[in-house]
């Protein structure tokens, strides 16, 4: 079993099938097609169906998108606790899981992923408020019920979910509760996530489009290196 993801820096699709592998012990390898440089998409559309990725790659199966790699792995392996076995919770995981599939734009837009970086201050907390307000919600409703650490007591695919939105409160140093801290604190002790952070930060490829500094034109395109 192989997963081709993007560059682990700024990956954030690549990064949550990828936690779900490593944390419940799935054996697999992945490989890192990159995000920038001369023909790159050329490159991924090359061995992805759409062009993306992460893509996970089983004997002769292809599968695209991130919920749709996650569910193959639950069906795949029923004996790992991927999602909650109670019925209702693993309603409400997969609720969620949708939700951040779908949702929290704003901080998609003004937040980009950044594993390297601390930038504090450069990101408008207006900007990003009724995302915030929502996240509180969630994480703080969910947290009330399984009294943590994780949304669901253990480590489930709702968290891998949710782990890219964690490493932007820390990247811009976002005002959020000290609940919404602890959980943030929570994803970034996770093993499988020290793993994944320890790799990116030996990347030395720099994609401008999830730069904060070129994307609020304090330097040029192509001038980080």
């Amino acid at each position: 079993m192989k997963l081709l993801i993007g560059n682990r820096n700024y990956s954030t699709w690549s990064l949550r099938p990828w936690l779900v592998l490593r944390h419940f012990d799935i054996p697999f390898e992945d490989e890192v097609l990159q995000l920038s440089g001369p023909g790159w998409r050329e490159a991924i559309a090359a061995r992805s169906p759409t062009g993306k990725v992460p893509l996970l790659i089983d004997g002769e199966l292809a599968v695209p998108e991130t919920i749709a790699i996650i569910e193959y792995l639950a069906d795949r392996f029923p004996d790992r606790a991927i999602w909650p076995a109670d019925r209702e919770r693993r309603a409400l995981a997969r609720a969620a899981a949708a939700e951040m599939h779908a949702g929290f734009t704003a901080l998609r837009t003004h937040a980009p992923m950044n594993l390297r970086a601390a930038h504090p201050g450069k990101v408008d907390p207006e900007a990003v408020r009724k995302d915030l307000h929502r996240l509180e919600a969630l994480w703080g409703g969910l947290l009330a019920r399984s009294d943590g650490p994780y949304l669901f007591g253990e480590f489930t695919a709702a968290d891998a979910m949710y782990a890219p939105v964690a490493t932007r409160l820390r990247t811009y140093d976002l005002p959020v509760s000290d609940v919404a801290g602890r959980y943030v604190e929570a994803i970034y002790a996770l093993p499988a996530f020290q793993e994944w952070l320890g790799l990116a930060l030996q990347e030395a490829w720099v994609v401008d489009e999830d730069e904060i500094d070129v994307i609020q034109g304090r330097v040029k395109p192509g001038t980080l290196a």
